[in-house]
């Protein structure tokens, strides 16, 4: 094939419609407008979104709320799960992952203080709450913040 062979697709090219032309052409008078109404005036097009005036969706639906991109968010465990462990057992994020207690450990690993603990184990977290850490050396074991 040569540069002076090539041709266009057929129905790629198609001729512009000239409105206003006079009845026969189809789109004559009104030039597919319809008669009066926004639609036919100049600049009265609808903005999107525009429901006739009905309040629109966008403006229905409730808006609450926003997620902070800085925020931080902890895995979180409660120490009365921690009782399936052994004594002397050292809790990390890892194991507790593995062992399917914490689903995976985001931006790290928060002990809680709900229910009580029978067991002297070490737990490695990233913070605990006082009635977690309180509650670990009770049962005495110890915490350490990673």
């Amino acid at each position: 094939m040569k540069l002076h062979e090539l041709e266009v697709n057929e129905g790629a090219k198609t001729k512009r419609n000239r409105v206003g032309r006079g009845i026969g052409s189809g789109n004559g008078k009104t030039s597919g407008r319809g008669q009066k109404g926004q639609g036919a005036r100049s600049g009265g097009v609808k903005g999107r979104g525009f429901e006739g005036g009905q309040n629109p969706l966008s403006r229905r639906l409730p808006k609450f709320g926003f997620n902070h991109r800085g925020q931080i968010e902890y895995a979180i465990i409660n120490i009365d799960a921690l009782n399936r462990f052994e004594d002397g057992t050292v809790v990390t994020p890892a194991l507790l992952i593995e062992e399917g207690l914490v689903k995976k450990e985001y931006d790290g690993l928060k002990v809680l203080g709900n229910g009580k603990l029978a067991k002297k184990l070490t737990v490695k977290a990233n913070k605990f709450s006082k009635a977690a850490k309180d509650a670990i050396e009770k049962a005495g074991g110890s915490v350490e913040v990673i």
